[in-house]
């Protein structure tokens, strides 16, 4: 049987590697791994390409990366947030770069990454620094920007439930970026606060199937006979 649980969130990012293209899902406080992000930090592999809404707050998540100077670049669309600090230092060191994305075109670059889809054009940047080196394109007399995928080589997730297979239920505003950076990544590792059995989960409320994701962390032991 297909059993995609792992025993603790260190094992499920023991073989992140140096200079890897990381997706980290969530939503201002919502859907954040912050076990696995903890995982990572603990891991301690650098040079990383953190992909995310924005570069954390305070101390936990992704602050604590570029707290520990593990993180070479930033793709975000919000890097400056209430009460984050680390980002601002990294930045003015210059030990950080930074790729800002508006939020909607982040989500669509994500989108598409797993949808197999080569670019999109949208209005947004048209004209402006955010457009520089890209593509430009002029139609019925509206100007648009050609924007390509975001692919990564992992991407760390959160849900609710999951079952041993890996398909995926979100709580609420849980499901933000998390179903589509799991499509997105070449390896999608899961933290999820229970694991159902086969069968348990109601198909009709999965979000993400299973075939996008390939570990589970569980914070529970709940109902995982198969």
């Amino acid at each position: 049987m297909i059993d995609k649980r792992m025993a603790s969130c260190r094992e499920a990012v023991a073989d992140i590697p140096n200079g890897a293209r990381v997706m980290i899902g969530g939503f201002g406080s919502s859907g954040i791994p912050l076990r696995l992000i903890e995982a990572l930090r603990q891991h301690g592999a650098g040079d990383l390409t953190i992909i995310s809404n924005n570069a954390g707050v305070a101390e936990e998540g992704i602050a604590s990366l570029l707290r520990d100077g593990l993180v070479r670049k930033i793709v975000c669309s919000f890097p400056r947030s209430a009460g984050s600090v680390w980002f601002e230092k990294r930045y003015q060191e210059q030990s950080v770069e930074l790729e800002l994305v508006p939020q909607g075109t982040l989500s669509e670059r994500i989108r598409i990454a797993g949808a197999g889809i080569g670019g999109f054009l949208t209005p947004t940047g048209y004209g402006t620094r955010l457009a520089e080196g890209k593509e430009t394109r002029v139609i019925d007399g509206k100007g648009y920007v050609l924007e390509m995928p975001l692919h990564a080589d992992y991407a760390l997730v959160r849900a609710a439930q999951a079952d041993p297979w890996g398909n995926l239920i979100y709580d609420t505003a849980g499901r933000n970026f998390n179903p589509m950076m799991a499509m997105a990544a070449q390896v999608t590792i899961a933290e999820v606060d229970t694991v159902r059995a086969l069968g348990e989960l109601n198909a009709e409320q999965v979000v993400t199937p299973g075939i996008f994701v390939n570990r589970v962390v569980a914070q529970e032991r709940q109902h995982v006979a198969a």
